[in-house]
């Protein structure tokens, strides 16, 4: 699959985000999203080996819309310029641990776990950080999770501990969180080269302990 036929289409639309633009690219936008669907769609197959929970996820369901939402946006720019695509168990909505994958020019990234969790969810995941920080440092802690993915998503992180854990937690950086997300980065060229989906699956495959552990949290 040559994903160089979606970065090119995603190129143009960033230099011509209007919907005159959209409408005469019509058939180059379906063509595009339907390699992302077919590319998701062997992403799921291949990592079913590993994780069960994603079989009859639909590959079409997990897209999120190009359209952006402008109401209260400065930006008015009616397109978002990637595809991005959420692969979980239940849906994009149901709050588990899941998936992401993210195809944009120079801006390529894949990973998962759980984004925006609900304040009752945040609690929970912290309270099984609090009990098994030994657990979760196995995993994110580990050689290869460390290689792929690094540091978690911190944005809006909190600046001291949350209400009802000491500063000088030992886990007080995972505490500290607002989404425990994981993510790494990935070229274009490594977007377009043939084994790209065997790169997506092994980095899921990496992630799985951690989104196991999040499950068992919000059970």
């Amino acid at each position: 699959m040559d994903l160089q036929f979606t970065l090119d289409f995603l190129s143009d639309l960033a230099k011509h985000n209007k919907k005159e633009w959209m409408d005469d690219n019509k058939k180059r936008y379906q063509q595009a999203k339907l390699q992302v669907i077919e590319l998701v769609a062997e992403v799921i197959k291949k990592s079913l080996v590993f994780d069960p929970s994603l079989a009859g996820i639909d590959p079409k369901k997990t897209l999120f819309r190009i359209n952006r939402d402008i109401r209260f946006s400065k930006n008015k720019d009616p397109y978002k310029t990637n595809f991005g695509a959420a692969i979980v168990e239940g849906g994009r909505k149901s709050g588990n641990p899941g998936y992401y994958l993210h195809i944009m020019p120079d801006n390529n990234f894949a990973g998962g776990g759980v984004y925006q969790p609900s304040a009752e969810m945040l609690q929970k995941v912290r309270q099984e950080i609090d009990y098994n920080g030994q657990e979760v440092r196995s995993i994110i802690d580990s050689g290869t999770f460390k290689k792929t993915f690094e540091e978690p998503y911190s944005d809006d992180k909190l600046k001291t501990a949350p209400k009802g854990y000491p500063k000088d937690h030992e886990n007080i950086e995972l505490l500290q969180l607002k989404h425990y997300v994981y993510m790494t980065k990935m070229t274009d060229k490594q977007v377009t080269s043939k084994n790209f989906s065997d790169q997506v699956v092994e980095t899921y495959k990496t992630l799985h302990p951690f989104n196991i552990f999040l499950a068992k949290a919000l059970d």
